[in-house]
């Protein structure tokens, strides 16, 4: 054999070591995988309270300018009508 014959110990050693540290980032990807997706869901609940938040309060500012232009017009019709005493 013209190389020397290395001994398989300390590489199935290392190997073996490889295969722990893989099994462990595996396992650690999954953990922030499912970490992530926790995330996103919640920011997109966050999303669609705040859509809805939005449109509840165009509506009650389109209710108030409703409202304030009614005012006007009943405070217009009692200035302009005549004083009963």
């Amino acid at each position: 054999m013209p190389w020397k014959a290395r001994r398989l110990e300390p590489i199935e050693r290392e190997n073996d070591a490889l295969r722990t540290t893989i099994v462990r980032l595996r396992h650690e990807l999954r953990t922030k995988q499912t970490a992530v997706s926790g995330l996103e869901l919640a920011l997109h609940q966050r999303h669609k309270t705040i859509d809805d938040l939005v449109g509840k309060l165009e509506w009650v500012r389109d209710q108030n300018r409703r409202l304030n232009e009614e005012a006007d017009r009943l405070a217009e019709m009692v200035r302009l009508s005549p004083d009963p005493f």
